[in-house]
């Protein structure tokens, strides 16, 4: 009886836990609240989802920015504007926005940086639901540095060439 209780409640315990592991799949993400869905309390609707640089040059211009519109009843405020890495900073407007109004986020990337970049910036408001998410791509190329004079070749009286 003993030995019987045991292993069901090793199976038990197995089975509890096997289930407790497996991720849960076809579960829909909820992206509006019901009242966003009816054009109520706060609604961030932005220009694009995508900041693209395109190809630029090294030590370019870093600012662009991204225009919002706050289309919903109530006035709509970013809590935080956070970049995935240190090289993309948000700057974002701090006071409310009321309905109707509409404001920019500014994103400055670190242009010094050579090579193809895909970036993220992560919306944090009011609105409640999922953070929107801004992606921020393009490819900044080398800097062509101009050419100097070339240096002397050595001689007799140059020893070490120069000039």
């Amino acid at each position: 009886m003993k030995k019987l209780v045991f292993t069901l409640s090793l199976l038990a315990s197995m089975v509890t836990f096997g289930f407790a592991q497996s991720p849960i799949k076809d579960v829909p993400k909820v992206i509006d609240t019901p009242a966003q869905m009816n054009g109520e309390g706060p609604v961030m609707k932005l220009e694009s989802l995508v900041v693209d640089y395109g190809t630029i040059q090294q030590n370019s211009e870093p600012l662009r920015t991204v225009s919002f519109t706050n289309t919903g009843t109530e006035p709509l405020v970013i809590s935080n504007a956070r970049g995935s890495c240190g090289c993309t900073v948000p700057t974002w407007p701090k006071e409310p926005i009321m309905p109707g109004e509409s404001a920019d986020i500014e994103v400055r990337y670190a242009t010094n940086r050579v090579g193809p970049f895909n970036k993220k910036i992560t919306l944090t408001t009011n609105e409640g639901g999922e953070p929107k998410v801004i992606k921020v791509t393009g490819t900044v190329l080398k800097e062509e540095k101009e050419e100097s004079v070339p240096a002397g070749e050595p001689s007799m009286l140059n020893p070490g060439g120069g000039n």
